[in-house]
């Protein structure tokens, strides 16, 4: 990573990890590779000792004398990638319970399968989970970096080392496949066996394929060749990875019959972008997945601040058996919030049309609709609060 020109970019996440080192005597910060959770730690947590447990000395040392290892940061530290060492955790939680002072531990991990495991077991109550994803386009104005048109946007993603920098074609073609390498040699080979990782790149291509798609997990494992007990196993690898998340259906019936399968939407739309092949803002612009691939980054940059501001995503989307839907919905004090995003930068009758429909899921409950389009405009129309995608650079959800 280019910590240069990730320390010169100030996270959202930061207020949030100021308040949990305030309460809890650990913090947890995850998130997927490359999001930048290092130099985070190590920026907001600079008075604390820095121990990366990827460095096989650290390592050695504190699987063969624990208590000498921790003696060294009897005031606190901060471990990165602290899943490496599964037994921290259990120290920890004696240590805490010991000295419960606020603040005095920060645990970083690239995924979570171990990670979170460890904490949910030995530091229940002890420890504060803080979730960093790539950045959203709100940090990327904060930093003053300059907003690139909407389709360049959406094939850069968020990850710090492409939006710190003009990176060409072929470089983000290269840092997507070592990103995706390195994912699947270093992440994935933990919890799937090894003859089945080139069937797991496939399933991962045909999960970007679907992007912002309901999900038909049935369909998913048929065309990958498993079976659907698998895809289900891999698609949980996914989204604890952060590579991936699951929009619900609303849990709300409003008297109709509702369609339960999730969405899928990917939290990076650059890597979903590589993973299509698609590599130029002119071919984005004409492919058919352009649609889904907007409306994917809005779901993503909803997560992302759902995530910074320290509160759990709770987005979900709305679809009945008669066709009345709803792209994202959202509670605000009790009533709905619902959202229609079309990629297109002309708002027509027809956007606004559907719109309306979305507004009137919930009858008095629903707030006025919002529609997010792919234009540069906003304004009132209808009842209907039409919001230009780059409006997202400073309102939170």
């Amino acid at each position: 990573m280019n910590s240069t020109a990730t320390q010169i970019a100030p996270r959202a996440l930061a207020a949030t990890l100021r308040r949990q080192a305030g309460s809890f005597p650990v913090i947890t910060l995850t998130g997927p590779r490359q999001s930048g959770k290092s130099t985070l730690a190590r920026q907001l947590f600079a008075h604390m000792p820095y121990v990366s447990l990827e460095n096989p000395a650290e390592l050695a040392f504190a699987q063969g004398d624990p208590r000498g290892f921790l003696a060294r940061f009897e005031g606190g530290a901060v471990f990165d990638e602290a899943q490496r060492w599964p037994d921290l955790f259990s120290w920890l939680q004696g240590m805490v319970d010991e000295h419960r002072a606020p603040g005095r531990f920060v645990l970083t991990g690239s995924q979570q399968f171990g990670l979170l495991a460890g904490v949910t077991q030995s530091l229940a109550g002890r420890a504060a989970v803080a979730q960093l994803l790539p950045f959203s386009l709100a940090e990327t104005t904060t930093a003053g970096w300059p907003t690139p048109a909407l389709d360049a946007l959406l094939l850069r993603g968020g990850y710090p080392q492409l939006c710190a920098r003009s990176a060409t074609a072929e470089q983000r073609a290269d840092w997507f496949a070592s990103y995706v390498a390195t994912y699947v040699e270093r992440d994935v080979r933990q919890v799937l066996r090894v003859q089945e990782l080139a069937t797991f790149q496939r399933f991962v291509r045909l999960c970007a394929a679907r992007t912002g798609q309901q999900l038909n997990l049935s369909a998913l494992a048929g065309e990958t060749g498993v079976s659907e007990g698998t895809a289900r196993a891999w698609l949980s690898v996914l989204e604890n990875s952060y590579l991936v998340h699951r929009l619900a259906p609303y849990h709300r019936n409003f008297g109709k019959r509702l369609v339960k399968s999730p969405k899928l939407y990917f939290l990076d739309t650059g890597l979903a972008c590589w993973l299509l092949g698609i590599d130029t803002p002119e071919l984005l612009a004409l492919h058919p997945m352009r649609g889904a691939l907007f409306e994917t980054w809005v779901v993503a940059e909803f997560v992302k601040n759902r995530f910074n501001a320290g509160r759990p995503a709770a987005l979900y989307y709305w679809r009945d058996n008669n066709g009345n839907e709803a792209d994202l919905l959202f509670e605000v004090g009790g009533q709905v919030q619902p959202v229609e995003i079309k990629s297109g930068r002309t708002v027509t009758i027809d956007y606004l049309r559907a719109a309306g429909k979305a507004g009137r899921i919930a009858g008095e409950e629903s707030l006025a609709p919002w529609l997010i389009h792919g234009g540069d405009e906003s304004y009132e129309r209808s009842g209907v609060q039409v919001m230009s995608w780059r409006l997202l650079a400073t309102a939170g959800s």
